[in-house]
């Protein structure tokens, strides 16, 4: 029995630490979703109003349709991105050699950059007038000379896409590269003594064998996508005009520039179930069973 009590009474100063920074502010924040609050108003919540921000939201608020469309067009091409390109470099870099290691080894500086750093850094390189890309990509492409990337709508979010691949692509290639470690040589050796080239092995054999790995990975990337916010505010400030506003930029912006506490809660918590929606319908899609519903 002493025992018992010891094993609770050692666990609980990390439940106590859990429930005061995670799971009372998530339930707050629930409770405040559900009451009109504003803090021109009134700096105490005000009353209960039901579902009425979570209705607006997703029927009568162009703001939040906005946020939304450019946040599923970001995820769908940041993840599609990332993981290809995750892919594709783990398998250059799966064979032994010194060169390989080396660049195992430096894989993961850029996953090491704050985020906020890198929106600023690529704001830089991406200006008109003296960035580095610009530069390269006028000298490629002479009509590009002096092209304002951050200007154009599209040209922003490509630019946002790039740089939130540029620093997750690497680190994903190392957990891509894991799971290549992990998979068994035998099948593979087996389809070229069967005669298979090296593309149907690839193609037969080892992506099959590593969609767990690339479903955690879309699963991870999804997740972090979805949160996009600091690379926004350091790198387009959600511009030009509402075109790089992300929902979780949305957020930020209803809270702290419009001060409307209830409705920003509401909108973070239908960002919430979305994340939890995504990651089990990736689970379910790509780690389906063979035959099975």
């Amino acid at each position: 029995m002493q025992d018992r009590r010891l094993k609770y009474l050692l666990i609980l100063p990390a439940a106590l630490l859990v429930v005061g920074t995670t799971i009372w502010p998530l339930a707050v924040s629930l409770v405040t979703s559900f009451r009109d609050w504003r803090l021109t108003r009134s700096l105490t919540p005000g009353p209960f109003i039901g579902a009425e921000h979570y209705i607006t939201a997703l029927t009568d608020d162009p703001d939040f349709a906005n946020a939304a469309t450019v946040t599923a067009l970001f995820v769908v091409i940041d993840v599609t991105i990332t993981v290809l390109s995750a892919l594709g470099l783990a398998l250059l870099l799966r064979r032994a050699g010194v060169l390989a290691s080396m660049t195992r080894a430096v894989l993961i500086l850029p996953f090491a950059v704050s985020p906020a750093l890198v929106g600023i850094s690529f704001r830089f390189m991406f200006n008109a007038e003296m960035g580095v890309f610009t530069w390269l990509a006028g000298a490629l492409v002479p009509w590009l000379e002096g092209y304002v990337w951050l200007a154009d709508p599209v040209a922003a979010l490509l630019v946002l896409v790039f740089s939130d691949a540029w620093r997750w692509v690497p680190y994903m290639t190392l957990v891509v590269l894991g799971g290549l470690a992990a998979l068994p040589k035998e099948p593979e050796e087996a389809a070229r003594i069967d005669g298979a080239s090296e593309f149907q092995v690839l193609r037969d054999v080892t992506i099959p064998a590593l969609m767990p790995v690339l479903a955690v990975v879309a699963i991870l990337k999804t997740v972090f996508a979805l949160k996009m916010f600091d690379q926004v505010v350091t790198l387009t400030g959600g511009g030009p005009g509402q075109s790089t506003v992300t929902l979780a930029y949305l957020v930020y912006s209803i809270a702290f520039r419009w001060y409307d506490m209830g409705y920003a809660s509401a909108v973070a918590w239908i960002l919430t179930a979305l994340l939890v929606f995504l990651a089990i319908w990736y689970m379910k899609l790509v780690l389906r069973k063979p035959g099975g519903a």
